[in-house]
């Protein structure tokens, strides 16, 4: 039994206690929706070279301009309790990070009307823009020589420079005609509609100044792929060699297939882009990213999948020795998917992150050995970064947000940096969850948690909100969320209830892996069975008044239920949920979730597609059900929402329809979460209360 199974068992309490907000003895009251949007919210840490101080992006919400605004702060790792916040007069300062040396800070900054590559020293002072690029800059990263930044901009691929990129963004602005056509997929992505740009490095010479020299250079000319990846990729995509000569990025060939396709491969480049890249591994047709070179430059640390078209395969830990090209799996044994991959200094370990048993832990990777440790108990790790002597991270729980942390590198002496959103929390009770397990599908453990309603008493019964969640490869982890918090049902009233279904990732990958061709059957019987488990373990639980709630896939999960198991529920809603998974898998853009969940094509497969169809059970539907779908959402396109709705005033049950034209499969901005906040509450008030 390796470490990290052993703090599964042993550990799971021994969670590194999130100050609290409040004196023990103070008034309480309940924490509402108004509570969660308006915390400030601390972003992944970035410590200096020397070890000696963080630095850290928050972002603040100004309700009456319904926006966040960005600023950086600095803070030793000794744990000052009085942070400094640097670049005050400069506009929504991110992506910082350090010079080579620590004398100076980089960070992007739409100051001049655009995003643009700054820079100013270790204190914030006399910033100063280093580049005047003629389009935004999506991410950017320092050369550990200090001779070159490395950055991302969407471009046109067949454009040999960055003004034609932009002459033809012009051109086409000017242009009478709005139509636009296209011969492949994808035509859009998640909430953007494709515009033929590409999302390419180049590279730029940094004098010891800090200001640019020369041209920018394509490190990619002519590549069909985008680094960063779209949606959502970042820094975490590419990583420059500690020799400062050459690149290393995680890239997929679009071609005619990339929306069936999850073959990412790593790919070699000159910094200068004297040659183009070459692919490092194309043997692997899976999911290749997350490139991270070791301190000496002799070995790259990668992710890597096995199984071609599954985005929830594990993702193993890669060495690559690149003077011989010899490649290992490092950790063949943990049955755990990292994410991030940080090396210490002296190269002896790997830190990570992944999903284990509830918790989203911090983890040591013996380089050599590939022994791992879980260096934390409860929580969620959101961010990681790595000094000489320490780890320094930012740790949530269900009951607090994001914390900076630092411990040694052995997992020693770990204490609390940061204490944000102390005076927004202050007086506020906050639920404490508490984990229940059942025999679920097939006879194997299935976990879930349980809240208690503000001014909960015992002997008292209290209404549920029971919250399926998505993914489906997803869980319910003891971490802070900023969309589907249990905390805002446990404020208005209710008890809360959710389950780790079959499907759900931190549990082994045979976990994960049962509930692809099953999505009507094992999961629902595990919510089926974490039900009556909940009930029977927890007296304060009112069967009878219970509301199950779910997004994504679990609003699929919500219209599935609502005819085939709408006994216990009084009302239902449903978020961005799949009405139709026929339809759904020629209107989705990811083409290869759909297909690896359902066995093939819907036409290869058509039967694999109807057996747990929500739309085919429509005649048995009863219950009242509030349906939310955004305008923007292509993952799961809207007219999957209208449908449901469209069957439910149809048949005359009761129903309200709440959409957003401005916002995607996430409600992100503060005046509509208000909102979607409120309409939810109402409709759980109108049936429960």
């Amino acid at each position: 039994m390796n470490a990290a199974v052993r703090c599964v068992i042993t550990c799971i309490a021994s969670a590194i206690s999130l100050s609290t907000p409040a004196a023990a003895n103070a008034p309480q009251r309940a924490f509402t929706p108004r509570d969660l949007v308006m915390l400030d919210r601390i972003s992944a840490p970035q410590v200096s070279p020397d070890g000696t101080r963080v630095l850290y992006g928050m972002r603040v919400t100004n309700l009456a301009e319904n926006r966040r605004s960005a600023t950086l702060w600095v803070i030793p790792t000794t744990g000052d309790p009085h942070p400094v916040r640097i670049l005050g007069a400069i506009k929504g300062p991110t992506d910082a990070r350090w010079s080579p040396d620590g004398k100076f800070v980089y960070f992007i900054s739409p100051q001049s009307g655009s995003d643009q590559i700054w820079r100013a020293d270790a204190d914030g002072h006399d910033p100063v823009q280093i580049t005047q690029l003629p389009m935004d800059v999506e991410t950017f990263k320092i050369a550990a020589d200090d001779r070159h930044v490395v950055f991302g901009v969407a471009v046109f691929p067949d454009c040999a420079t960055l003004a034609c990129t932009a002459r033809r963004t012009s051109l086409r602005e000017k242009q009478k005609a709005s139509g636009v056509l296209y011969d492949r997929l994808f035509i859009r992505h998640w909430d953007t509609w494709a515009d033929g740009k590409k999302n390419h490095l180049f590279a730029l010479r940094l004098s010891p100044s800090g200001t640019i020299s020369g041209e920018p250079m394509a490190l990619m000319p002519a590549f069909d792929g985008d680094v960063p990846t779209k949606p959502d990729g970042g820094e975490d995509d590419f990583a420059i060699a500690p020799n400062g000569k050459t690149v290393v990025f995680s890239a997929r060939l679009a071609g005619h297939s990339e929306p069936w396709s999850t073959n990412f491969d790593l790919w070699q480049v000159p910094v200068d882009g004297s040659s183009a890249p070459r692919n490092l591994t194309a043997q692997n047709m899976a999911w290749d990213g997350t490139p991270a070179f070791s301190p000496d430059g002799m070995r790259l640390a990668y992710l890597a999948q096995k199984r071609a078209g599954f985005e929830s395969d594990r993702f193993a830990i890669m060495i690559r020795d690149l003077r011989t090209g010899r490649t290992i799996e490092l950790d063949p044994s943990w049955d755990r998917s990292a994410d991030s991959l940080h090396w210490s200094r002296d190269e002896q370990f790997i830190f990570t992150s992944a999903d284990d048993a509830g918790d989203h832990r911090l983890f040591a990777v013996n380089a050599k050995s590939g022994e791992v440790r879980a260096l934390t108990g409860a929580g969620g790790i959101e961010g990681i970064s790595v000094s000489p002597s320490q780890v320094i991270y930012s740790l949530s729980t269900l009951q607090s947000p994001a914390q900076l942390f630092a411990m040694d590198l052995d997992g020693r002496n770990a204490h609390q940096l940061t204490h944000a959103d102390t005076r927004n929390l202050s007086g506020i009770a906050l639920s404490s969850p508490q984990r229940f397990s059942f025999a679920g599908w097939n006879g194997e453990a299935v976990y879930g948690r349980v809240m208690v309603p503000f001014g909960y008493r015992s002997g008292h019964k209290y209404p549920v909100a029971f919250l399926i969640h998505g993914g489906p490869q997803g869980a319910w982890l003891d971490a802070w969320s900023y969309r589907w918090n249990p905390q805002t049902y446990a404020g208005q009233g209710y008890a809360v209830v959710t389950i780790d279904f079959h499907g759900s990732t931190g549990y082994g990958q045979a976990f994960t892996d049962s509930i692809s061709q099953h999505w009507g059957d094992r999961p629902l019987e595990d919510l089926q069975k974490g039900w009556a488990a909940a009930l029977a373990q927890f007296a304060f639980l009112n069967g009878d008044r219970a509301c199950a709630l779910g997004a994504s896939y679990g609003g699929y999960m919500i219209d599935w239920i609502a005819g085939k198991w709408r006994a216990p529920w009084k009302c239902l809603v449903v978020h961005d949920g799949i009405f139709d998974t026929r339809m759904e898998a020629y209107s989705t853009e990811e083409l290869w979730f759909s297909e690896w969940e359902n066995g093939g094509t819907p036409w290869d497969h058509p039967v694999n597609y109807e057996q747990y169809n929500p739309v085919d059970h429509v005649a048995d539907w009863s219950v009242p059900m509030l349906v939310v779908h955004s305008s923007n959402d292509f993952r799961i396109p809207i007219e999957q929402g209208i449908g449901a709705f469209t069957a439910l005033q149809r048949r005359g049950i009761p129903s309200e329809f709440l959409t957003f034209p401005d916002e995607n499969h996430f409600v992100s901005k503060p005046q509509n979460s208000l909102q979607w906040h409120d309409a939810v509450d109402a409709w759980l008030a109108r049936w429960l209360k």
